[in-house]
């Protein structure tokens, strides 16, 4: 009974810190973070423990597949090099930086044992970074250029991670067996995530109750995580290839009851989960710190802050080398006089550098380090030092730093779907055209103000009519649907037009279904 009224008050106290945290325009993960230290210094608190092999499925496969499932196939190609460098070189350089900093302030710690805090603290958190950039006016492209790293960016530094705990183990690692065992991660990654997707796809249709239906998502998610790492495959990257590819086909084949639903159940696990994260390793911390000494936990407190400055740094410096890079590359292309590429602004330089927050990868993957790991106690201590300085530091001065800057807002997403809903509420009168009912001419005489309304004022969403069971309508909504998936198959609009088209047709499909 005790615990259970634990996780009542402590659920509680996470929704409250969580509205205090909406009043105040800070990302949530930032009070989580806080309420997970002071829980390590509450009399009485209780110790719960998890197993780490469960750390990384339970916290990570499903956070990160509601993420890649909103994750935009054709933004990521337009952004290919800046979201490579950050996931591939800006990863590496962070761990490579702080694997030497730990080596040499803990003589004692093995380079696969500093290697794995490296990859530990490497990959900013993509709930954090988007609970902030949701909340101000961005630029499209970085808006895609940071959700992409933050999406990406995982599966390349837990992939370093399970390399160095294998090579702690095994004490030894040839440089063949390191590359065969990367390329045969990543393509059978990539192949088994797609099969997965293709699967799931054959089976789904069979589920048809919302009940049903959301359950077996989330099972779905679990099982192609586990598969994925029996088989000896990176579960991030095939997690991230499955969503990504049930986003591309998914939708034309979910009805509006099952999606609705499903979206509310999704975005309301994921804030269990984060909350999850930071109680469980606040706890962790507990015994850790009560079993140092004053001056071991001064020792664990200055490599913590170290790590922390080394984090934002080496962050700082890759955008900077990146910047250099791309001038010079630039330049040679106009003395050649060819294509140039898309230079960012100083400004925006700034922003990616300072969007480093840590979070909930970070603590999974820091509770997941075997019981027998040497320096287990210190990483554990750093990691959510790292995740809890990043949050409040980085995490509170982004939004007053983003509005110092003036960053101007480009109204991309705006644009493409008031052209996208033209086009699907035409393709919705087409559909009704021949018939002579009055119901249909009060239909199109609806959707003609639709379409008005649409060229008067692009931004604005469109109001559902909760009518009564109305087959005439519904006809109409599958056709304006059938025309949005178009556009965006031949990607005229990327993800988030169509995700916000899909929401405006569910509500009025539900409203039609009575």
């Amino acid at each position: 009974m005790l615990t259970f009224e634990w996780i009542i008050g402590l659920l509680l106290a996470a929704v409250v810190l969580s509205a205090l945290a909406r009043r105040l325009a800070v990302p949530y993960p930032t009070f989580l973070a806080i309420g997970g230290a002071l829980l390590t210094f509450v009399p009485a608190s209780p110790s719960w423990t998890l197993d780490p092999k469960l750390a990384l499925a339970l916290f990570v496969a499903p956070v990160l597949l509601d993420a890649a499932y909103d994750t935009s196939l054709r933004d990521l190609r337009n952004n290919w090099l800046p979201v490579s460098t950050l996931v591939i070189a800006a990863v590496g350089v962070t761990t490579a930086a702080v694997a030497v900093l730990v080596h040499t302030l803990v003589p004692d710690m093995s380079w696969p044992a500093a290697v794995a805090l490296g990859a530990i603290v490497a990959p900013p958190d993509a709930a954090a970074a988007t609970a902030i950039l949701r909340q101000v006016n961005l630029p499209y492209r970085i808006m895609k250029i940071l959700e992409g790293e933050s999406l990406l960016n995982d599966a390349s530094a837990l992939l370093i991670y399970r390399i160095a705990l294998g090579a702690e183990a095994a004490q030894h690692l040839s440089w063949s067996a390191f590359t065969s065992s990367i390329a045969l991660v990543l393509v059978g990654s990539l192949v088994a995530g797609y099969l997965f997707s293709r699967l799931w796809l054959l089976v789904v249709p069979f589920f048809d109750d919302a009940p049903s239906a959301i359950i077996l998502q989330f099972v779905g998610a679990f099982v192609v995580w586990i598969v994925a790492e029996r088989i000896g495959l990176s579960g991030i990257l095939t997690v991230v290839i499955f969503a990504m590819v049930l986003a591309r086909y998914a939708p034309a084949r979910t009805p509006a009851r099952l999606r609705v639903p499903s979206y509310a159940v999704w975005e309301t696990v994921v804030f269990i989960l984060n909350v999850l994260a930071f109680i469980l390793i606040g706890m962790q911390l507990g015994p850790i710190w009560s079993r140092l000494d004053d001056v071991v936990r001064l020792q664990y407190c200055e490599i913590a802050a170290l790590v922390l400055v080394t984090v934002v740094l080496a962050r700082a410096a890759w955008v900077a080398i990146f910047r250099v890079g791309l001038w010079l590359v630039r330049a040679v292309n106009r003395w050649r006089r060819s294509e140039t590429l898309p230079m960012p602004s100083f400004r925006s330089g700034i922003v990616v550098s300072w969007c480093g927050m840590r979070g909930i990868v970070t603590l999974a993957t820091a509770f997941a380090l075997p019981e027998s790991f040497p320096h287990r106690d210190l990483i554990q201590f750093t990691a959510f030092a790292v995740v809890l300085g990043s949050l409040v530091i980085q995490g509170l001065t982004l939004r007053p730093l983003i509005t110092a800057l003036r960053l101007k807002e480009d109204d991309f997403v705006a644009n493409e779907v008031a052209r996208a809903r033209g086009v699907a509420y035409r393709a919705a009168l087409e559909e009704i055209d021949g018939d002579p009912s009055e119901a249909a001419e009060l239909l199109r005489l609806e959707y003609r103000a639709v379409l008005l309304q649409a060229k008067d004022d692009p931004d604005g969403a469109i109001a559902s009519n909760e009518l009564p069971a109305d087959p005439l309508r519904r006809r109409a909504i599958l056709a304006a649907r059938r025309a949005i998936l178009g556009l965006r198959e031949t990607e005229a609009i990327g993800d988030d037009a169509f995700h916000l088209l899909e929401e405006e047709l569910d509500r009025a499909e539900l409203g039609a279904n009575g």
